[in-house]
């Protein structure tokens, strides 16, 4: 009776399977999850990344900030942020919550996104990318957060402020796809979306006890600030590269031109430090990189990798000048310059998208500007300053509406301790 019942068991997984085996494609899956896994390193590089550019006291806190936000976002993406982002929508502007714990989602493909990998691939690797969107928010309040009241914004971050964004652009109902703006794998969704959210958030938490107008605060660990950016770059590969959702010629020139914008960016904030600072700074080299790489998300399906390289350049020469001007002619401390870096050049390359698109490299894309298209520069403008206002205005609402209620800055003492200490009860050097 047990080998009976076991052979149906056997019968009926075998039978669900070949339901979709003719629109499944092997390789089209193996290559999309080895992106998802690219993109899963990410998060903890962005702890190395952002650990190494603050203060001993504060290391181990940050770290621990990424790895948590990976692990909340997780659940929350499962129970309703998918669903919000890629489910049925409503007048463009969210999705329905048809989908509330992976409802229906499985080994069928889902037309609307990808039609020869699974549904549940496509929500496992668009999870790596909600993730990592609210991580690279904390880059701005490093060091004078509450570690509880982190956690509460980061829930409701990813329910009110990023899933509706991903939903305006990547669902094909979502009111800037309607207008015929786009995104490849990011730019205005994730990097945009995080850099003026962490610019609303260090307005609402208010600057370091001991900041001052000009004051600069060095680097611990310059070694983890190279790590962290160097397994940035490794899986950033995943990140464009990925979201071709194919393994194809689109996901070739994704990666190429992906790797040449980092370079050409870490090379023009080298020379922007070098002739302002009379050095070539190790960490200037590592953080340029990190912009072309934002500079590039947005356009990498849609462009020649010449083009590239003048995303690349200009991304790290306007950065490194934004995060110059935040640091001497304002008062504002976004610590690390999460705007400079993500806002800043995520912008830049959701424009230049719209500048140098063509359909030679992607016939499913738009031509740009250069190429006959000059209402692409338009939609472009709109989804920049649309993502922008939202998530800027959005951000400083939940946050605002949560001091009321919470405090979410630690204390003069616990700050000047460490959050590793206070919030944590460990340290980076024993």
């Amino acid at each position: 009776m047990n080998k009976t019942l076991l052979l149906i068991l056997i019968i009926g997984i075998i039978s669900s399977l070949s339901v979709y085996a003719d629109e499944l494609n092997s390789g089209d899956i193996a290559w999309v999850a080895s992106a998802a896994a690219l993109v899963m390193l990410m998060t903890p590089a962005v702890g190395f990344f952002y650990g190494g550019l603050v203060r001993n006291k504060n290391i181990v806190s940050t770290i621990a900030q990424s790895v948590a936000i990976f692990a909340v976002v997780s659940i929350v993406w499962v129970l309703w942020s998918y669903s919000l982002a890629f489910g049925p929508s409503i007048n463009g502007v969210v999705g329905d919550l048809s989908r509330f714990g992976l409802n229906n989602v499985g080994a069928e493909p889902n037309n609307s996104y990808a039609s020869t990998i699974p549904e549940l691939l496509f929500f496992f690797f668009q999870l790596k990318f909600a993730a990592i969107t609210p991580a690279l928010i904390i880059g701005a309040f490093v060091g004078r957060i509450n570690f509880r009241s982190l956690l509460i914004f980061i829930v409701l971050w990813a329910t009110f402020i990023y899933a509706p964004i991903a939903h305006w652009i990547w669902n094909p109902d979502g009111w800037l796809r309607g207008i015929g703006a786009v995104d490849f794998a990011g730019g205005t969704v994730v990097h945009i979306a995080s850099g003026v959210s962490a610019l609303a958030a260090a307005i609402v938490i208010g600057r370091r006890k001991d900041a001052k107008n000009g004051n600069e605060f060095k680097p611990s660990n310059v070694p983890f600030v190279i790590l962290g950016a160097a397994l940035l770059w490794f899986g950033w590969f995943g990140f464009n590269g990925g979201s071709s959702l194919a393994a194809n010629a689109l996901a070739v020139s994704a990666l190429v031109v992906t790797n040449t914008a980092a370079a050409a960016a870490a090379i023009s904030w080298m020379f922007v430090d070098w002739i302002r600072k009379g050095k070539p700074s190790a960490v200037g080299l590592a953080i340029g990189a990190v912009c072309g790489l934002v500079a590039i998300t947005p356009a990498s399906g849609y462009v020649s990798v010449m083009s590239s390289i003048i995303i690349g350049l200009v991304a790290g020469i306007v950065s490194n000048l934004v995060a110059n001007w935040r640091a001497t002619r304002t008062k504002i401390d976004d610590s690390l310059d999460v705007f400079a870096c993500h806002g800043v050049s995520g912008a830049w390359g959701a424009l230049a998208t719209g500048l140098f698109a063509t359909l030679a490299v992607n016939s499913a894309g738009v031509n740009g500007f250069f190429y006959g298209n000059p209402y692409q520069v338009v939609v472009q403008l709109i989804a920049i300053v649309a993502v922008a206002a939202y998530a800027f205005i959005g951000s400083y609402l939940l946050l605002k509406i949560m001091s009321l209620l919470t405090n979410i800055r630690v204390s003069k003492e616990e700050e000047e301790k460490g959050l590793d200490h206070s919030q944590h009860g460990e340290e980076a050097y024993g």
